[in-house]
């Protein structure tokens, strides 16, 4: 993983289907599937916080030799990934052998997974992945009460997408 990293996330999200990981995308990555002109360089995903899962999520992590993300110039470390571990942050930030995942388990303004599941959807990223994406009222309710600047600027955008998408709805 030295050198220029890949970013290919129908196969890092195909190791977390194959895994039988329940998580839900979020983030840049949900917004650009649901229409948004903005690209990213990660996947974001927010996991089911159950002991069995994180099992999953983990024994996944180790298939994509996964490591902590630090700071730019500095060699990403190796950890051991277990459930107790991954249950302990709020966020992790992972370089992987398919690019760059955030694993984020309380994304701001949301409640986590029980929450975002809610309103997500399934949706197909290649013949053989399917895969669950929050839908777009959850990315800009996240993005607007993260408050950062990136994210600022890509609200009006995606207001206009999710009005768009509720107009196509009452038509359909």
């Amino acid at each position: 993983m030295s050198g220029s990293l890949p970013f290919e996330p129908d196969r890092l999200l195909e190791v977390l289907e194959r895994h039988r990981v329940r998580y839900v995308v979020i983030g840049g990555l949900a917004a650009l599937l649901r229409g948004s002109p903005y690209n990213t360089r990660d996947v974001d995903v927010t996991p089911d916080r159950g002991r069995r899962n994180l099992r999953r999520l983990a024994d996944a992590l180790r298939e994509l030799e996964a490591k902590i993300r630090i700071e730019p110039g500095v060699q990403p470390r190796t950890l051991i990934f277990e459930p107790d571990f991954l249950n302990r942050f709020q966020n992790l930030a992972l370089v992987t052998a398919h690019g760059n995942l955030d694993i984020c388990l309380t994304p701001d303004g949301t409640r986590g997974y029980s929450d975002l599941k809610r309103g997500a959807s399934r949706e197909r990223i290649t013949e053989t992945v399917e895969i669950s994406v929050a839908s777009l009222a959850d990315v800009i309710r996240s993005k607007q009460a993260a408050g950062r600047e990136k994210d600022r600027v890509q609200l009006p955008t995606l207001r206009l997408l999710l009005e768009r998408e509720r107009e196509l709805s009452e038509e359909g």
